[in-house]
């Protein structure tokens, strides 16, 4: 048999975290069946953190993020152990797993000395574009006149996610294992697809949390994205897609400010998890395995205008082969 263990973040009407449920309180369904719990605790756990930064985003935003280090580095406590990453058109690991202490503030100050991309499209015609003045339509000197293609820029969000969560596949399982990613939330030109990255983070219990910044925090941007979204273009903000899927969270801020309250809300909530465990039969096939889990809280009368509770769990699990 094989114990799955599944975190569970339960928040009432108006967001606010919800305590003191008790095992009865829980059901979970594993590809429809109901399941009997044979683990239970409300206890914190202390986080292994995968922090990705993207360093892909317009300089201003970039310089923004950056003024909230001190927030970053104050949310998490000295139990916790934290990794941090950066991309742009590649995926760079700038420290190991350790204590949330003085080297993580070093790097991070470090960081601060990058500059993020161009605010602003590439110059493609006009005076200052590559190939000189246009008179008539066509440049001076050259009889033909050239096409030019702006560079496409690269945001490999996808190899980021998946770099960090084949390293926190290496920690103990006795700790909270999350990426949380701080960026607009853009992809293209990722070697790795999100179906294949997801899969490495549900087999490994690794749950992703963000802080959507710039794009992803205005209001209809991402529907918009998603209208428009075209083959080869890639995705306009994939933040939501992961997090719903792993059982986290996007708090979507523009404001520094907002920003720095983010920090300690995401790696509270996900410290301080409900976290349920049963077993299930262990299996040679690793085929995917839905999962839904329903909340009862005491004394509440709910409708479907106004639920009792909002419930935040990953959807479903990819199980370990036997002998991991």
């Amino acid at each position: 048999m094989n114990l799955v263990l599944v975190p569970v973040t339960v928040k009432d009407s108006d967001g606010h975290l919800v305590g003191g449920l008790l095992p009865k309180d829980f059901t979970v369904l594993e590809d429809g069946v109901k399941q009997q719990l044979r683990f239970f605790t409300s206890e914190p756990f202390p986080l292994s953190a995968a922090v990705i930064l993207d360093l892909s985003m317009p300089d201003a935003a970039v310089q923004k993020v950056n003024q909230t280090f001190p927030a970053l580095t104050g949310a998490f406590s000295q139990f916790d152990q934290v990794s941090l990453y950066t991309y742009s058109s590649a995926v760079s690991r700038l420290s190991d797993f350790s204590a949330a202490t003085q080297q993580l503030t070093a790097t991070l100050n470090q960081l601060k000395r990058i500059r993020g991309s161009n605010n602003g499209p590439p110059v493609v015609s006009g005076p200052l574009a590559p190939q000189g003045p246009i008179v008539n339509g066509k440049p001076i000197d050259s009889p033909v006149q050239p096409v030019n293609t702006p560079p496409r820029e690269a945001h490999v969000l996808n190899d980021a996610v998946l770099r960090a969560a084949l390293d926190l596949s290496k920690q103990e399982r006795t700790r909270r294992k999350i990426v949380f990613i701080i960026s607009d939330g853009r992809e293209y030109g990722s070697n790795a697809s999100y179906k294949d990255v997801l899969k490495v983070l549900l087999s490994n219990n690794v749950t992703v949390y963000a802080i959507g910044v710039e794009g992803a925090a205005v209001p209809g941007y991402g529907k918009l994205q998603r209208i428009t979204h075209l083959p080869r273009i890639g995705y306009g903000d994939i933040l939501p897609k992961y997090a719903n899927a792993t059982g986290g969270e996007v708090f979507n801020e523009l404001l520094r400010k907002d920003i720095d309250d983010a920090y300690a809300r995401i790696i509270g909530e996900a410290r301080n998890q409900y976290t349920l465990g049963y077993s299930t039969r262990l299996t040679p096939s690793q085929k995917y395995r839905q999962l839904e889990v329903l909340v009862r809280r005491p004394g509440c009368k709910g409708s479907s205008a106004r639920p009792c509770v909002s419930v935040y769990a990953k959807d479903g699990y990819y199980p370990l082969p036997p002998g991991r």
